[in-house]
């Protein structure tokens, strides 16, 4: 059974440095209370890797615009003008990569996976510095996997064993990225008890899962 965890808490355990896997498409399906811990706490010098940096006044967005992000690895940028400023100055890394390759990356290394092979890339900036390797005459990149210290997650449902269930969008990275980080925290919506949870519902179970923070009053 795992204690439920204020976002303070959760945040604390983040040291500076990290490679934090962040759930959420444009926001939604982040964990933005311990977005927000973390913001507050100002641990600096992360590597965020997520769908998108959303927007400087919203999820990871705000850790771009308080300067905390010194690499991000993402498929876009177009919403967070001021992620590309940073980009074009110098002042934040980042490597852009196919949404496609990027789900990939971090399902091979949930999976114990070596990398992926995809044509996706092929003769563009992708493939710059990347292993090319045939198969039955055809040309595919290998894309490394992509792992993180911690996956911060956001879901509809928990239970106090740490089963998770998630709604609509926030199915998109949050369970993949919950098999590819050494440590997940996971921010509910609702906890319930333990039995709740349809089992066909759960997506993450609880062994995957080392803390919950605690819903908001």
């Amino acid at each position: 059974m795992k204690a439920a965890l204020r976002p303070e808490a959760a945040a604390e355990m983040i040291e500076e440095g990290a490679v934090l896997l962040v759930g959420g498409f444009m926001g939604v399906g982040s964990p933005h209370r311990l977005i927000d811990a973390i913001l507050a706490r100002g641990t600096g010098g992360l590597t965020i890797i997520c769908n998108d940096l959303c927007t400087p006044e919203k999820g990871v967005g705000k850790l771009v615009a308080s300067g905390q992000v010194s690499r991000a690895i993402v498929s876009h940028i177009g919403l967070n003008p001021l992620a590309q400023q940073k980009m074009m100055a110098g002042e934040m890394q980042v490597e852009l990569v196919p949404q496609g390759t990027l789900v990939e990356r971090i399902r091979a290394a949930g999976y114990g996976l070596g990398g992926v092979l995809t044509a996706t890339g092929l003769g563009t900036p992708v493939e710059e510095g990347k292993q090319i390797v045939e198969v039955d005459g055809q040309r595919f990149l290998l894309e490394r996997p992509i792992r993180g210290d911690y996956a911060l997650l956001a879901c509809h449902h928990a239970d106090y064993a740490g089963n998770l269930s998630y709604l609509l969008t926030a199915h998109n990275f949050n369970p993949i990225m919950a098999m590819a980080a050494a440590t997940v925290i996971a921010e509910p919506e609702h906890i319930v008890p333990v039995g709740m949870i349809p089992p066909d519902a759960v997506k993450t179970p609880g062994v995957l899962v080392d803390h919950l923070l605690g819903t908001a009053p």
